[in-house]
């Protein structure tokens, strides 16, 4: 890692009777940030990019109680300025290496009525967007302080449409924002007039989620808090995030900026830290499982999850997650889950096993040393609370707790990231998202790729032979390039699926239909790797279409998708190698194709200055993997 450069440094000392202000630029010059207080002392700031408004004059506060805010009776203290431009490389991710490079405003608050408080505010601009965040500060001996209500303010130049889902797993709509009625997930994606803006938050680790609705005021949102957090002063709230692009493609290749926001790494040793594909066990038996452990070995994959049940009735208080007590209402057993593990470890596959927050929460500090002991390699958080102040600190806690433990975790169900796998990347992936156990169409698996997905990791849990594929989505040849659009470090591959083993036949569990077939475009899943060394993306317009390629060392991998509408794909090679000479291995969907899954499989040999033109159809896709000859 590069050391931290500070550029320049400049203390500015304000009068108390003026009207006071202070503006910063992103290092491109092309987003600029006014920060002020105002003649009645409250506080606002503004955002242009490229010289047009993209954030009104808007406010900024907290309100502790009825009469008791943060936000008004204040005089600007002190400013400094500084710039950092430094580069990091993550433990994995879609790019190898990271450029952290802004310009910071630091400003002093103090209250001018009693008793006096003063305050810290935080404003980094990037070139990607702009966050800032607010530091309360001990003033006369409180400790502490309750946070009723959050003031800030995004004042929009007009009513935007957005998408919005007000759930982490909910369907996306496309909404003008002032009919936002509700409070909204985040990032929170808006059409401007010439841009597209995504609001968020980043290093949300023990405070109270935000949502945004709409505002009093014409065309503006709101933070609304899940709940009343108490913190220890001092302390410095989560960074509220305005990422901008021209495009929802440049949104997405730039989602690293909710990364840069958050702590460096904390795990000094991560050799144990390892992404991978991933097979779902359903049958939750010990022929099962080492159905699954062979099926992995023999086909690229890297890791087995034993799902819900393993332990007993994931909903039942009384299940105890240090046994392996089959649920029978999910399988009639039996399962030797120690035997499994020891088979997967001779075959280098790992094991990861589901716990359901029932049993987390009494259980956590006793499972994840047991679960080490038994060579486990990592373990899905189910159903976690999340949102208010107490679970989120305890999540974020039980992470940490893992990494002591060496032990991976996926967190499953309504959490969204902000981040925090920077620091602890032993948080491989999350859901909090509309997967495809969900049955998402083309069309909205279009609007999460350029929403949900600024966010980080998804586990978009990909069905490929499930019936579901054919008879409610769009087809396999989608599937493939979902495992290379929809980025997740453990990428689950065959969610409801099993190897077609007579030892594995067993009725009336998840899944039954969705048998493992050997068709040749699996080759597609064997090869390709779950993290990459760069992403470009090619082509998006939310909900309709994208293309996506990834590169892994030498080799590319690109995924593309359509929507309601067919398009006619002219793809320009020139993000390969000018040196080097590929194969083009391209999987699109073919009526004629022998394989059960209409996949069909051509070959090419290509060069950087070579085009490709497909004509995709409505609701499919294609996929391509580019190897060096």
């Amino acid at each position: 890692m590069k050391n931290l450069i500070y550029l320049f440094t400049a203390l500015f000392l304000f009068s108390c009777a003026q009207n006071q202000s202070a503006t910063v630029q992103s290092p491109d010059g092309k987003i600029r940030l006014q920060f002020g207080v105002n003649d009645s002392g409250r506080l606002f700031y503004s955002v242009d990019h490229n010289k047009n408004n993209v954030i009104r004059e808007s406010q900024l506060g907290f309100q502790f109680s009825k009469n008791d805010f943060f936000g008004k009776n204040l005089e600007m203290v002190s400013s400094e300025q500084t710039s950092a431009d430094a580069t990091w490389k993550p433990v994995y991710g879609e790019q190898a290496e990271i450029r952290n490079h802004y310009n910071q405003l630091k400003v002093q608050l103090r209250e001018t009525t009693t008793p006096g408080r003063k305050f810290e505010m935080t404003f980094r601009v990037y070139n990607e967007g702009v966050a800032f965040n607010y530091t309360f500060l001990p003033n006369d001996g409180d400790n502490s302080l309750t946070i009723e209500k959050e003031l800030t303010e995004f004042h929009l130049p007009g009513n935007y449409d957005s998408w919005v889902a007000n759930r982490a797993q909910a369907e996306y709509r496309r909404t003008p924002v002032n009919e936002i009625s509700e409070p909204a997930e985040r990032p929170l994606v808006i059409e401007a007039d010439k841009n597209f803006l995504a609001i968020g938050e980043a290093k949300l680790i023990d405070f109270s989620r935000m949502k945004l609705q709409a505002g009093k005021k014409e065309n503006s949102l709101v933070a609304v808090l899940h709940d009343e957090p108490t913190v220890e002063l001092p302390y410095t709230t989560p960074w509220r995030t305005i990422m901008i692009g021209d495009s929802p493609g440049e949104l997405l290749e730039n989602n690293y900026f909710v990364l840069n926001l958050n702590d460096p790494c904390a795990i000094d040793d991560v050799s144990w830290i390892k992404p991978g594909k991933v097979i779902r066990e359903v049958t939750l038996t010990t022929e099962g499982g080492l159905a699954c452990v062979d099926f992995a070995a023999q086909n690229g994959l890297q890791y087995v999850e034993f799902d819900a049940g393993w332990y007993g009735p994931e909903g039942d208080e009384k299940s105890d997650a240090t046994t392996v007590t089959v649920d029978p209402s999910r399988s009639p057993g039996p399962l030797d889950l120690r035997r499994v593990i020891e088979y997967a470890e001779n075959k280098g596959i790992g094991i990861i096993v589901y716990v359901n927050r029932r049993a987390l929460e009494k259980q956590l500090d006793e499972i994840l040393p047991l679960y080490k002991s038994w060579g486990i390699k990592g373990v899905k958080y189910g159903f976690v609370r999340v949102g208010d102040q107490k679970w989120t600190a305890w999540l974020h806690e039980a992470v940490k707790k893992a990494a002591n433990n060496q032990l991976m975790v996926d967190i499953h169900d309504e959490y969204r990231p902000t981040g925090f796998s920077r620091t602890y990347p032993n948080l491989m992936t999350q859901e909090g998202i509309r997967g495809d156990e969900e049955s998402p169409s083309n069309q909205h698996t279009l609007i999460t790729l350029f929403t949900r997905m600024l966010a980080g990791a998804g586990d978009n849990t990909i069905c490929y032979y499930a019936p579901r594929v054919t008879e409610e989505m769009s087809g396999h040849v989608s599937q493939l390039a979902k495992a290379v659009m929809m980025y997740s470090p453990w990428q689950f591959l065959f969610w409801y699926d099993r190897p077609s083993s007579p030892s594995t036949n067993l009725g009336g569990v998840p899944g039954s239909d969705g048998y493992i077939q050997n068709d040749p475009e699996l080759e597609f899943f064997n090869q390709m790797p779950t993290v990459w060394d760069e992403t470009k993306v090619l082509e998006g317009k939310i909900g309709e279409y994208a293309t996506i390629a990834r590169r892994a060392d030498n080799d590319w991998f690109l995924g593309s998708l359509t929507g309601e509408e067919s398009q006619t794909l002219e793809l320009d090679l020139s993000f390969l190698d000018s040196s080097k000479s590929y194969e083009a291995t391209i999987y699109t969907h073919n009526e004629n194709s022998p394989s059960s899954t209409n996949v069909g499989i051509e070959k090419r040999e290509v060069d950087s200055e070579t085009e490709l033109n497909f004509e995709v159809a409505a609701n499919s896709g294609l996929a391509i993997h580019f190897q060096v000859e």
